[in-house]
């Protein structure tokens, strides 16, 4: 095995562990006999289990941001919150391990890979479009954070209920948080429908 291959594996090692056991629950010595090295190899690579953390926070991080920035990108309203619900809701589902690190009490030292760090990036760039969106139907756009702040928080707390329930299907999930948003509690459709279409996939997901 590489370096690199070795690297990958204890990232993948690691990752599992932290993801079932948290930071605290989790060993050097335990990721180094998972990956049947022993443990200067694993300090070798990282330093210690708080860099391999890092590393898998960092990663984690920056695919799920990437997935919700990507999924901003489209022109109308509401295909953006459908993108945004889904994305995030796909990613729970191909990256369950990763979701579950992100959601747990995690080190002092790593408050910037907080999920909550990310959702804040996130409601920076829902407020920037909901700005825009404001501005040319003659809204006050001092509300846009609000309202941002509203909407990510939403489809957050309900994605994180979903990560352990996994019914309905993450479509039918997504259609009813944009029906909530774009409709509200007076104007709800009896069966809601996704505008947009998502693959089933992350390898059918469009090129960025």
């Amino acid at each position: 095995m590489t370096g690199t291959q070795r690297r990958q594996q204890l990232i993948e090692i690691g990752r599992a562990l932290f993801a079932e056991r948290g930071y605290e629950a989790t060993s050097i010595e335990e990721i180094a006999q998972r990956a049947q090295v022993s443990k200067p190899v694993v300090y070798e690579h990282f330093g210690g289990k708080e860099g391999l953390y890092a590393v898998v926070v960092d990663r984690e991080m920056s695919m799920l941001l990437d997935m919700i920035t990507s999924s901003l990108t489209q022109n109308r309203s509401r295909v953006r919150l459908e993108q945004v619900a889904l994305a995030l809701l796909t990613y729970i589902e191909e990256r369950t391990d990763g979701f579950r690190i992100l959601v747990r009490d995690q080190p002092v030292a790593t408050d910037d890979g907080r999920y909550s760090s990310l959702l804040n990036e996130a409601v920076n760039q829902v407020a920037h479009i909901l700005a825009g969106d404001f501005e040319r139907r003659e809204l006050d756009t001092s509300l846009a954070t609000l309202y941002a702040q509203g909407l990510v928080g939403m489809v957050s707390t309900a994605a994180t209920w979903w990560l352990d329930v996994r019914t309905p299907p993450k479509e039918v999930v997504a259609a009813h948080l944009v029906n909530l948003c774009w409709n509200g509690l007076r104007h709800l459709e009896a069966d809601p429908q996704l505008d947009s279409e998502w693959p089933t996939t992350s390898t059918d997901r469009p090129e960025r």
